[in-house]
């Protein structure tokens, strides 16, 4: 279901993995790079690990087997 002002987007928190929204989303990086997905759902990666950052490629799956670490840099 899209967000409105009744619904706000939903943000999905995992412990050890990336940040699911709701889409479609706009992210806008430190660069002030805007990148569009039109999916109903997106995940953001918060290990910097992904080849495709900003979206999550399950990178923090494979390297090492450790969970996703730290946050958004």
């Amino acid at each position: 279901m899209p967000n409105t002002p009744e619904r706000p987007r939903r943000i999905r928190v995992r412990r050890d993995g990336p940040l699911l929204i709701e889409g479609p989303v706009e992210v806008v990086d430190e660069n002030g790079e805007v990148t569009v997905s039109q999916r109903f759902a997106v995940a953001i990666c918060t290990c910097r690990r992904s080849r495709m950052f900003p979206w999550c490629d399950t990178s923090h799956r494979r390297r090492g087997g450790r969970p996703c670490e730290g946050g958004p840099a």
